[in-house]
C-alpha cells in the first residue's frame, strides 16, 4: 500500500493523494510519496495503535467506576480497591499516551 502525506498538515492518505486536503485543504501537489520502509512502520504500526485507543478508552471507563466507588465508600475493603483501580487505571493511561508520543516521533502514527 502506497501512503501519501500532505506536507502542509501531515494527514496521511492511503493508496492515493487526494484532490485536496481534507484536512486543510492543500492542493494535491503538497502531497509527498512516504517512502517505502516508513509506510511499513505506519502500517505495522497502525493495529496495536488503535489497540492502544481502547485500552485507554476502558481505562477511563474504569477510573469512573473507581471514581463512583470511591464515592459510595461502602466500607474500607471496597475503598481500598476502588482507589487501587483509579490509581492503576491512571498510571496505565499515562502509560498509553508515552507509548503514543513515542510511536509519533517515530513516524509511526497514520
Amino acid at each position: 500500500m502506497k501512503l501519501w502525506k500532505c506536507s502542509v498538515c501531515g494527514y496521511i492518505a492511503d493508496e492515493e493523494a487526494p484532490e485536496v486536503c481534507p484536512k486543510c485543504g492543500a492542493p494535491r501537489e503538497k502531497f509527498e510519496a512516504i517512502e517505502a520502509g516508513n509506510a511499513q512502520k505506519i502500517e505495522g504500526a497502525r493495529y496495536t495503535n488503535s489497540l492502544h485507543q481502547e485500552l485507554f478508552s476502558i481505562l477511563s471507563n474504569a477510573l469512573d467506576v473507581a471514581e463512583e466507588g470511591i464515592e459510595d465508600n461502602l466500607d474500607p475493603g471496597c475503598l481500598d480497591i476502588f482507589r487501587k483501580a483509579k490509581t492503576h487505571a491512571t498510571e496505565l493511561r499515562q502509560m498509553v499516551l508515552a507509548e503514543i508520543q513515542i510511536h509519533v516521533n517515530k513516524g509511526k502514527w497514520g
